[in-house]
């Protein structure tokens, strides 16, 4: 889990892009046995779901980033008062 970790970390945008790719391909795949929509519309809401799902993903790495941000700064407070 560690090394999964160190290499999003290392590689945010190829990660953040690999998602979106993910889930345009998802979300057309998924339009194409459910509904029977244009192929320009089918495009279209593929791009606001893989959006969607991008902005959540980039909305929990800020929140943990800055959960780990500040237990570094509290241990090292902590080590500090000692």
């Amino acid at each position: 889990m560690e090394s999964v970790q160190s290499w999003i970390s290392e590689h945010n945008l190829t990660s953040i892009g690999t998602l979106w790719a993910a889930a345009i391909g998802a979300s057309m795949t998924y339009s194409r046995a459910r509904t029977p929509l244009k192929p320009s519309l089918r495009l279209i809401h593929a791009r606001m779901h893989a959006q969607a799902l991008t902005l959540a993903v980039l909305s929990g790495a800020a929140a943990y980033h800055y959960c780990e941000k500040r237990a570094e700064e509290k241990a090292t407070i902590a080590t500090m008062a000692e």
